[in-house]
């Protein structure tokens, strides 16, 4: 079945989830790259992790989730918006020994960043330590430190795909309302196996786990695999740099500024004369950069 995202609710309860699975997107995100197996897993899994969230945002946008440590693997950084674009990359130690795949050792030290960008709106960014001992841990501290909401997270991912279920209390109300539905239902999600996560049917799945809920199934969602990226965003981003830096840098490298998109390698050239436009008066511009 297509990349998918589902939500569900456990109806009379303060309680909601969300299931998603990703093989497409995740094998679109690690085809032009040659990640290490332990590395590409902890791609997929913020993958999964950032699709996850953005289920729960009320407005248009997208949310970028940041993975930073001093281990060999350096930055994860996932996004996905509301259409369900997805998309991922990774900085890691070519030289480094990937036998040991302990969330602690690949990652070491570091923080974890949630940014919101909303298509309106002021952007939003919630910063907290990488703690735990998997990205799962990682993002239940962000999300009780930060937004103050009891959060679950289960991942597992392999060559083939990435998946992951999210368990969260809804804002405005506690864990206690029913003292016993929040223990319950998490201490159920931790039976899943890696393989039923991967591969069992969602419906099927849900059952299996919360057979004796009662669950309330919503229509899934579909992902994919989609980079942002685009001319116009190059060439803003090179304005940055201002016109004397980009005539040198352009003079250094033939002629052409080449811009590499690091999630999907599409390549963006500018010459001589698509520099000068960038900067030219907005009335003397052209419609459009060709």
């Amino acid at each position: 079945m297509p990349d998918f995202l589902q939500r569900f609710h456990f109806q009379d309860t303060p309680v909601r989830g969300e299931l998603c699975r990703l093989n497409d997107a995740y094998h679109s995100a690690r085809a032009k790259h040659h990640y290490p197996e332990p590395v590409a897993a902890l791609l997929g899994q913020a993958m999964v992790a950032v699709a996850l969230m953005t289920a729960t945002l009320k407005l248009k946008g997208s949310l970028i989730l940041q993975i930073q440590g001093d281990g060999p693997v350096g930055l994860i950084m996932a996004e996905c918006n509301q259409a369900g674009d997805v998309r991922a990359i990774a900085r890691f130690d070519a030289d480094a020994n990937y036998t040991d795949t302990q969330w602690t050792t690949l990652t070491g030290v570091g923080r974890l960043l949630l940014t919101i960008e909303p298509d309106d709106g002021e952007r939003y960014q919630g910063i907290v330590p990488l703690e735990g001992a998997s990205l799962a841990d990682a993002l239940g501290y962000y999300f009780q430190q930060s937004e103050q909401l009891p959060t679950k997270f289960i991942f597992a991912a392999d060559n083939e795909g990435a998946a992951g279920l999210m368990l969260q209390v809804l804002p405005g109300h506690n864990s206690g309302e029913d003292d016993d539905l929040w223990p319950r239902v998490t201490q159920l999600a931790a039976t899943v196996k890696n393989e039923e996560l991967l591969g069992v049917d969602p419906e099927q799945l849900l059952y299996r786990l919360f057979h004796e809920e009662s669950v309330e199934l919503f229509p899934t969602t579909e992902l994919r695999f989609k980079c942002t990226c685009s001319r116009e965003r190059s060439a803003n981003a090179l304005v940055s740099l201002g016109v004397e830096e980009l005539r040198e840098v352009a003079a250094e490298q033939g002629g052409t500024i080449s811009v590499d998109c690091q999630f999907c390698h599409q390549v963006y050239g500018f010459d001589a004369v698509d520099i000068e436009q960038l900067f030219q008066p907005a009335a003397d511009a052209p419609d459009s950069v060709q």
